[in-house]
């Protein structure tokens, strides 16, 4: 799947979740530069580093939307594998 593609399914299946996306540019010297998960007064919301490469915007997406239960909401095969391929990785807590 193209990444481009990739990013606009997971961007939609965060607001299924009711998770606003945002995209900011992020100092590469902070705890996150690429970005991730974040909760504020009860309520999550991503932040991705606008100025990452699409691949890591990819990463920073997935990882978010893996910690969320999508038992419940259908998510599209390729999505799903892409969720599942992130793994651990960005599993630190926002």
């Amino acid at each position: 799947m193209d990444e481009a593609v990739a990013i606009d399914h997971l961007e939609a299946l965060a607001h299924k979740l009711g998770v606003p996306v945002r995209y900011e540019r992020l100092d590469s010297e902070t705890a996150f530069p690429s970005g991730g998960l974040c909760r504020v007064r009860d309520k999550h919301f991503i932040i991705v580093n606008a100025t990452a490469a699409p691949a890591e915007k990819l990463r920073t997406l997935a990882a978010a939307l893996r910690r969320f239960d999508l038992s419940g909401i259908y998510v599209k095969p390729a999505v799903r594998e892409l969720l599942e391929e992130t793994g651990d990785w960005g599993d630190e807590k926002g």
